[in-house]
């Protein structure tokens, strides 16, 4: 008994420093008591240094002044971005052009009729529904603005993620040239994408579209490498054995068995474009985005929800056909063809039909005006719900004690945390998490902060975002517990969840100023809802896929519902888990940003007023520091496979 209670204090600390996660951490103290003391005698604690710093106001306000000036006279705007432009404008405008001169009938019945083809006659009745919805609102005009957009946007969209797609596709070399690029792409919010192209080309469709397409290109280029490279290998050598050419193995072979990933790729460039479109109103797209980004300037919600709900719909309309799409059958051939024809016809007579009965412009006497309802529900809940309710308090109430109780210390404690503290937190967490490529790109992502001189309003979005996140998986993993123990839980729950990831992230904006005004804690309540879904979704499907064989064992073992969901199913499902913690941040970091527009201020609020005032250094460094905040959490949040494969 002596011999085992000896051979135990050094047995334990021995297994202790085989542990992977120990060395790193050793590793990562060594190196900070070396490099600690050297940075603090050199730059000293407190904020990142202004000796590190790089004023980049001067040259790109210089590259600023010489775009203004020359965009009217160099050749390169004169025969390359010109000519884009106004292809772009033509286009648009001829698809706008004939979706009015088909008139609403004809509109509706061509939705219709393509719903019904590709999924039945259920989400035809939903399309039509849909449209005339969007009539009846007042909004068919700006309807047909924003879907003319959104058509030569997809078209673009398409033709460029599917191009990056193939290149990255047959080859593993572009490959490896395009991912951190589509990285980037992707990491970087929206609203960043936007000075650029209005710098070059001004306000209006051109820039919206360009922009658009640059935000929406990624996952169509994507899904398509991921489904070339997908492609049954037995198939192909199949193929090439019948002394098959590479591009007739490409169009016989990879594409057909790469359909389904190509249809997602469709669905996702759809909702991402009509995000972008949205959001785009801001530079001049026009539309319905233009509609809710003026009733939100003016605090107008019922004129803002008015303009939302059209939204909503055209974004369910498109995510269900196209998903449907992406689902069903090609295998009819002929019937198939004929199918498509009748409802061609069917749309040609419809709109003949409405052009003789005068049916182009949707009646005034149709309308509803549900702005004024809506603001006085406003109304009555600032008198009744902001503040005063009994016991629970008013929702002005809880934005107020979010931010002072939660939002104010969190932004506080990283702003008041010596600069090399932050880098030695995100470098141990990168690396715990992955590998020293892992530790050393999100470092320098941070670091790259600070050179651009906003580290503290990063810090500031920095805490929101933790913040928002914290909520966000509180919430969502309550949830998706609930939602994988109860399949009619998860019955009621998914249209909730599907309208709510449908939804663009500006429409988000509505429902939070309605009730809690404008500040930091209602843009971070829209991240909240809008991350919320994505991480409901991932967290059922990995708790669900637990294998049962596991969860008979520990259920015949005696363990009880809170021990299996603690010791059986949160392990194993550890990778979705992580997974929801990833997309978690990035979302949230996506509308946080966003939230600039309604109070939410640090780098949102820089990007804002750099394109309200067409100012290059203020809003380009924001979105520089914006997409270098993101790459750093996406690496903090994200295993990489290495790591996945030997474990901690």
């Amino acid at each position: 008994m002596a011999t085992v209670t000896a051979s135990t204090p050094r047995t334990l600390p021995t297994g202790l420093l085989r542990h992977r996660a120990v060395h790193k951490l050793l590793l990562i103290a060594l190196a900070a008591a070396v490099l600690v003391p050297l940075a603090n005698a050199q730059w000293a604690s407190g904020s990142w240094p202004a000796a590190l710093t790089v004023d980049l106001t001067k040259p790109l306000g210089s590259a600023s002044d010489w775009i203004i000036d020359n965009r009217d006279s160099h050749p390169l705007f004169l025969y390359f971005f010109g000519y884009l432009s106004n292809a772009v404008v033509i286009s648009v405008h001829a698809v706008y052009v004939v979706l009015l001169e088909a008139g609403w009938a004809g509109v509706t019945a061509l939705g219709a009729l393509v719903a019904w083809r590709v999924a039945g006659v259920r989400l035809a009745v939903g399309t039509a529904a849909a449209f005339l919805a969007c009539g009846l609102l007042g909004m068919w005009v700006p309807t047909m603005q924003t879907l003319a957009l959104m058509v030569v946007a997809v078209l673009a969209s398409v033709v460029v993620g599917a191009l990056l797609g193939l290149a990255a596709g047959l080859s593993r070399r572009m490959d490896k040239v395009l991912r951190p690029v589509l990285d980037t792409m992707q990491v970087m919010p929206a609203y960043a994408y936007l000075l650029p192209v209005v710098l070059i080309f001004g306000m209006g469709v051109p820039a919206a579209v360009l922009a658009t397409v640059v935000y929406a290109a990624p996952p169509m280029a994507r899904l398509t490498a991921l489904g070339l490279q997908g492609a049954d290998k037995g198939v192909l050598e199949a193929v090439e054995s019948l002394g098959t050419t590479a591009r007739q193995r490409l169009l016989t072979a990879r594409i057909p068995l790469a359909r389904k990933e190509l249809m997602l790729g469709l669905n996702q460039t759809i909702m991402m474009a009509l995000s972008m479109a949205v959001i785009a109103s801001v530079i001049g797209a026009g539309g319905l985005g233009d509609r809710v980004y003026q009733a939100l300037a003016s605090v107008d919600v019922g004129a803002a929800l008015a303009a939302g709900i059209p939204i909503v719909l055209l974004a369910v309309v498109l995510d269900r056909v196209t998903g449907a799409a992406g689902a069903a059958d090609d295998s009819t051939g002929g019937q198939g063809r004929a199918g498509w024809a009748y409802a061609l016809a069917g749309t040609v007579v419809v709109a003949v039909a409405g052009r003789l009965l005068g049916w182009l412009d949707w009646p005034d006497a149709w309308t509803l005006n549900i702005a004024e309802p809506v603001n006085r529900a406003v109304d009555w809940m600032t008198a009744h719900l902001y503040s005063g309710v009994p016991v629970i308090g008013g929702t002005a109430d809880w934005a107020a004690h979010f931010t002072t109780w939660i939002l104010d210390p969190v932004r506080d404690g990283l702003q008041g945390l010596p600069w090399w503290s932050v880098l030695l937190v995100v470098a141990t967490l990168a690396w715990l998490i992955g590998t020293w490529r892992t530790a050393l790109t999100a470092v320098l992502a941070m670091a790259a902060i600070g050179v651009l001189g906003v580290w503290t309003p990063a810090l500031d979005t920095l805490s929101q975002v933790l913040a928002a996140v914290a909520v966000t998986l509180v919430l969502g993993f309550a949830t998706a517990v609930a939602a994988a123990r109860s399949d009619r839980f998860e019955r009621m729950l998914r249209p909730v969840l599907d309208v709510f990831q449908t939804m663009p992230q500006f429409v988000y904006l509505i429902p939070v100023v309605a009730l809690f005004g404008v500040g930091r804690a209602p843009a971070a309540a829209a991240a909240v809802v809008y991350a919320l879904p994505a991480v409901v979704r991932i967290t059922t499907q990995g708790l669900r896929q637990v294998d049962p064989a596991a969860m008979e064992s520990s259920r015949s073992l005696g363990a009880t519902s809170w021990q299996q969901l603690r010791q059986v199913q949160f392990p194993l499902a550890r990778p979705a888990l992580l997974l929801a913690v990833n997309q978690g941040v990035v979302l949230v970091l996506a509308v946080v940003v966003i939230g600039g527009l309604v109070g939410g201020g640090a780098l949102g609020y820089d990007t804002v007023f750099g394109l309200a005032q067409g100012d290059l250094a203020t809003g380009l460094v924001a979105g520089a520091a914006i997409v270098c905040l993101g790459l750093m959490l996406d690496r903090v949040t994200q295993p990489t496979e290495r790591s996945k494969r030997k474990g901690a």
